[in-house]
């Protein structure tokens, strides 16, 4: 049985988003990958409800079973933190109004799974997921790769 994962790294201007599919050999296939954009002038509310309607189109269109999504990181400025925040409760809501389990991990958890280890370079994650997935390319984004690694922690923790 297949199994698809939704894997976000959540953000303002850039909520990170990548699908993958477990086969029944434990095998891992990246279907799409992306970051819903939204620009800085528009008011917050507005980029949020942009958040949510993009994040419903990819639900419906690639019915996940699990909702993966990357824990805040303690930032040291408070105000990119709280709109980062508001972002992760949009995912965590549209997941939920979908009815969509979810399971989130810290940027150690995800950077663990991918590269076994917990510090690894933004560079090294993005090679770690290009291997895994059979990617041609290195993703373009570390938003769409931050997601996908998200997606590949999941799969790889839970009995999917």
């Amino acid at each position: 049985m297949c199994y698809v994962i939704l894997g976000i790294d959540p953000g303002i201007a850039d909520t990170g988003y990548g699908i993958i599919q477990k086969d029944d050999k434990n095998n891992l296939i990246c279907l799409d990958y992306g970051s819903i954009k939204t620009k800085a002038k528009v008011d917050l509310a507005d980029r949020l409800e942009i958040i949510n309607k993009k994040l419903n189109k990819i639900i419906k269109k690639y019915k996940p079973k699990l909702i993966a999504v990357e824990q805040l990181f303690f930032c040291k400025n408070v105000k990119s933190a709280l709109t980062v925040s508001h972002a992760r409760g949009v995912v965590l809501l549209t997941a939920k109004q979908n009815n969509v389990n979810t399971i989130e991990f810290t940027p150690l958890q995800i950077k663990q799974a991918v590269s076994s280890y917990g510090r690894a370079s933004k560079t090294q994650v993005q090679k770690m997921v290009k291997l895994l997935l059979n990617l041609k390319e290195l993703p373009r984004s570390d938003d769409a790769t931050d997601a996908l690694a998200t997606a590949i922690c999941a799969a790889n923790s839970r009995n999917v």
